[in-house]
């Protein structure tokens, strides 16, 4: 993972550290409500289980105080989590725009195997050698694969395709042509993962099962050495999980971490973190960790 940027992060919303319920009973807020769409017919057998559960009791008292601890130590924290059974949405409100390092590798992805799914040009099926590098790029965070990915399959018209199939409002493509730069926020994100899901973005099931199975074999550290446990797996210990993993430095002196993916033997839950401090690796890794763990005490949702 590339660990020196001059990414900028921009600030769409920070609307303080009050948890919020999005699409809960007679909520009033006027964050977007994420609505999970029907079940795509390609998709296996591995919908959520729709019982109600008590996995979101007293959670967003735990995201607040996840988010004034984090702050407490100099950190600024976006997070959100979906249940797909309810199509309730949790978050801090601090829906800000940030460059999301190696998890634009989930839309490099995506394009790729959407573009594979057309069979309309030689040159856009996959070769051993290519699945081998997208399962790298997944993995691993592979930065060579997704260079070449990048500037084989159309640099920044794949963020817009994505974006667009996706209806991701708030993605847009790097403004300097570099595809770590890619700009997006945690609700977009939240989206995106659940309609990969559902298959209503456009990805049949056999190709988002690619991705998913990926993302469920992320190794403990990165293609760079990077360790890559932090955020969702080591929080989220007890846990089934399919994440991607983003770091970046540095910004104003200061570490980004970005931790996503689905939490459950049922995929029932998406989860989205982002910390941005002004500290030493181990310590920003370390923050995004123990906010995960205040939320979810057990290791569970």
């Amino acid at each position: 993972m590339l660990l020196i940027v001059a990414a900028a992060v921009l600030t769409a919303s920070a609307a303080g550290v009050e948890a919020k319920v999005y699409g809960a009973p007679g909520g009033a807020s006027r964050a977007p409500h994420i609505v999970a769409p029907p079940v795509h017919a390609n998709m296996p057998p591995k919908s959520p289980n729709t019982v109600p559960g008590a996995a979101f009791d007293g959670l967003p008292a735990r995201i607040e105080q996840a988010t004034q601890d984090a702050a407490a130590n100099g950190a600024t924290v976006s997070v959100a989590v979906l249940d797909r059974a309810n199509n309730q949405l949790l978050s801090n409100g601090n829906d800000q725009l940030v460059a999301i390092a190696s998890v634009a590798k989930l839309f490099i992805a995506d394009e790729v195997l959407s573009q594979e799914s057309g069979g309309v040009e030689e040159n856009r099926r996959l070769s051993t050698a290519d699945r081998e590098a997208l399962d790298g790029m997944l993995r691993s965070s592979d930065d060579g694969a997704a260079e070449t990915f990048w500037a084989e399959r159309g640099g920044e018209a794949i963020i817009t395709d994505v974006a667009g199939r996706y209806g991701l409002t708030s993605t847009a493509p790097p403004s300097d042509g570099r595809w770590w730069n890619t700009m997006s926020s945690a609700s977009d994100l939240v989206r995106y993962y659940d309609m990969l899901l559902n298959g209503s973005g456009g990805l049949s099931g056999e190709r988002a099962e690619i991705i998913v199975d990926d993302l469920a074999g992320s190794t403990a550290t990165g293609a760079d050495g990077y360790p890559q446990r932090f955020g969702i797996p080591d929080g989220l210990y007890a846990e089934p999980v399919a994440v991607k993993q983003g770091w970046m430095c540095c910004m104003d002196g200061s570490w980004m971490h970005l931790s996503t993916g689905i939490v459950g033997a049922d995929r029932r839950y998406v989860m989205v973190i982002e910390s941005l401090q002004p500290s030493d690796d181990a310590t920003a890794r370390a923050t995004i960790t123990q906010a995960v763990k205040t939320m979810f005490p057990s290791g569970r949702i």
